[in-house]
């Protein structure tokens, strides 16, 4: 073949490379391709691309091979470390097609373990930059390894560099957009949960995911973050959707009652126990039993609901026969499950099988940037519920809502928005209309009230903050539960 033929086979060569590699936009695959359009032009009997990394041990990666052993801390890449080093380093060629006797690998007792004889190496290069080489070897003596077929590699090398860029940076934006797409599938999926702060994206990303999966989930949080909203969520959008919905607050039944609520009871289990009645559990059946403030749940009871959680088995007080209930549970908290079980008072069994998937939900605290959505959407339902005509809230308003604590969380900041705009004269929201936390608790105790009026509207304030929860409400003001439900009797008698 003379001279010019190989220029206008290399040259043919080339133009169907680069319409080969430019076609290509999955950097694995145009990886791939790459080496084996070098080692088939140049009939090299083994090869592999590299890509710089810095956190790796050597500088580089070897990110697809031909002929290689898989084992890649083998001694058959001892005699090509150097020279892809070097070549990454330099960002200059090597080529020799006598390795036993070239003195730059003269110190490389693997060139001659390996048999090596031929070795060719190009960079990858992007304006300027080398991101990787191609390496090239054989064991004979081939004269496509002269100073012709370097040059070729060295151009194939250029086309290629500017090829897995370009299959790089669409995979970026592949990624970049598969991010969005997922981020605005939540948003749009939960049109009824308001937020697209990165901490409740997250926990709604973790929503999405087990929408189809029937498997346990516990959702943790703060009191007030939304956690029977996201509950309903999941079961609206999720393979129970239309049907029961069944959602219990263990902190709100009497522990003597819990056991009858949950699992109901069979004719004479117990006196006063004159008809059959069916549990929750048993009406859930089919559908999602949520049961909120889990933690609360006695713990002579916590075994029968891992029996239910396991075996989908349950029985009424006072039967002999065992009742099945295909259902889904949702179990929430806004307590560190751990610490209880470390004191003793939850099951270890019974947390690990409601935990199975965790989704926290943040305090609003940590999610102001979901404010301004939070206060647009409760302002649009409370004009429409209380027919007002309230088009936005003042700057100087809206600072008084970042600024404040929301120890209540969404649920406080729902109450807030909405006793603003029943006070409000206006047609916008003023820091006038704002009553806050820090101004209610101020106002407990103003000359004109008596000893009993400040004692219940202490009260009503911890009760409120405990969600109606009176044991807690009980403990927080350090009196007995007797005595707080013996107040509550009296003045619900006026």
């Amino acid at each position: 073949m003379t001279m010019d033929q190989k220029h206008r086979d290399n040259f043919n060569a080339l133009y169907e490379i680069a319409r080969s590699i430019n076609s290509i936009l999955e950097p694995e695959v145009l990886l791939e391709r790459v080496l084996e359009i070098a080692m088939k032009h140049l009939s090299a009997e083994r090869g592999f691309v590299i890509l710089a990394d810095p956190n790796k041990e050597n500088g580089y990666d070897v990110v697809t091979m031909k002929n290689f052993s898989s084992q890649r801390t083998s001694n058959e890449y001892a005699a090509s470390s150097s020279v892809v080093t070097n070549v990454l380093n330099t960002g200059e060629a090597v080529l020799t097609f006598d390795a036993p006797n070239d003195e730059r690998f003269e110190s490389s007792a693997s060139i001659i373990a390996q048999k090596i004889l031929s070795i060719i190496c190009v960079p990858l290069q992007i304006r300027e930059r080398t991101f990787g080489a191609v390496y090239l070897d054989s064991s004979t003596m081939l004269k496509e390894f002269n100073d012709e077929s370097l040059k070729f590699l060295t151009i194939f090398g250029n086309l290629a560099g500017i090829a897995i860029e370009n299959a790089k940076r669409y995979k970026e934006l592949q990624n970049q957009n598969e991010r969005l797409k997922t981020k605005a599938d939540v948003t749009c999926l939960f049109t009824n949960i308001i937020g697209k702060s990165g901490k409740w994206i997250s926990a709604l990303e973790i929503v999405q995911r087990v929408l189809d999966i029937d498997v346990a989930v516990l959702i943790t949080g703060e009191s007030g973050t939304g956690k029977e909203l996201v509950a309903r969520a999941i079961h609206e959008n999720g393979l129970r959707k239309g049907l029961a919905f069944v959602a219990v607050n263990c902190s709100a039944i009497p522990e003597q009652l819990i056991e009858s609520e949950l699992f109901g009871y069979v004719r004479g289990a117990f006196t006063g126990a004159n008809t059959a009645k069916k549990g929750l559990v048993e009406v859930a059946d089919g559908g999602t039993l949520f049961l909120d403030e889990i933690s609360d749940l006695p713990f002579a009871l916590q075994s029968k609901l891992l029996r239910l959680l396991q075996e989908k088995e349950y029985r009424r007080i006072g039967e002999t026969r065992n009742r099945f209930a295909d259902i889904r549970i949702i179990a929430a908290t806004n307590k560190d499950l751990k610490n209880e079980v470390r004191k003793g008072v939850f099951r270890e069994d019974l947390y690990f099988r409601l935990n199975v998937v965790n989704i926290h939900l943040p305090p609003l605290r940590e999610r102001k940037d979901d404010i301004p959505l939070l206060a647009k959407h409760f302002l649009q339902r409370s004009t429409q519920l209380y027919n007002r005509s309230i088009e936005y809230i003042h700057p100087d308003a809206m600072q008084m809502l970042f600024a404040n604590p929301w120890k209540g969380n969404v649920r406080e900041f729902q109450n807030v928005i909405e006793r603003a705009v029943v006070l409000c004269k206006g047609t916008q929201l003023t820091p006038d209309d704002l009553v806050l936390d820090i101004n209610r608790r101020d106002s407990i105790l103003p000359n004109s009230m008596t000893l009993e009026e400040i004692e219940r509207q202490i009260i009503k304030i911890t009760l409120d903050d405990m969600d109606g929860n009176r044991r807690r409400t009980a403990e927080k003001l350090g009196v007995s539960l007797r005595w707080l439900q013996y107040r509550l009797k009296e003045w619900n008698k006026e």
